[in-house]
């Protein structure tokens, strides 16, 4: 729908942020998302914006996700919008709260799940990748 109206660029790609990322945002934390299921989602995105002619099929997929202020289109990349909220679930987990009883609870909670439920062993992978 926001493709279809009749915004300038600029606007649309506010409004994709300003909608679509922070659906999935929330949902990062509680939904176990495979970074295949993530790409997807980037792909589709572009794929729709190709569509609705807002982008060229052979332009620079990276120049989508750089800052306007920076001669980008400014849209979040939700790979990388993944990536910090995972961190920062971890890091609040890690630092925030250690004498709360209910952090402590999630955190052995935590420590027994496997390698793909685990936000603290997700983090630990990611920060490896970026590293």
């Amino acid at each position: 729908m926001i493709l279809k109206a009749e915004l300038n660029a600029r606007k649309k790609i506010t409004a994709i942020g300003a909608i679509d990322a922070p659906v999935l945002r929330y949902s990062f934390g509680i939904i176990n998302w495979k970074t295949e299921e993530i790409k997807k989602s980037d792909r589709k995105t572009r794929k729709m914006l190709t569509m609705y002619k807002m982008q060229h099929p052979k332009a620079d997929t990276d120049r989508l996700y750089v800052k306007r202020k920076e001669g980008g289109r400014g849209l979040m990349q939700i790979e990388a919008a993944y990536k910090a909220e995972i961190i920062n679930i971890a890091g609040c987990l890690n630092t925030n709260y250690k004498e709360d009883q209910f952090v402590n609870i999630v955190k052995s909670h935590e420590s027994t799940q496997p390698f793909m439920n685990s936000i603290i062993k997700k983090t630990a992978k990611i920060t490896e990748e970026l590293g």
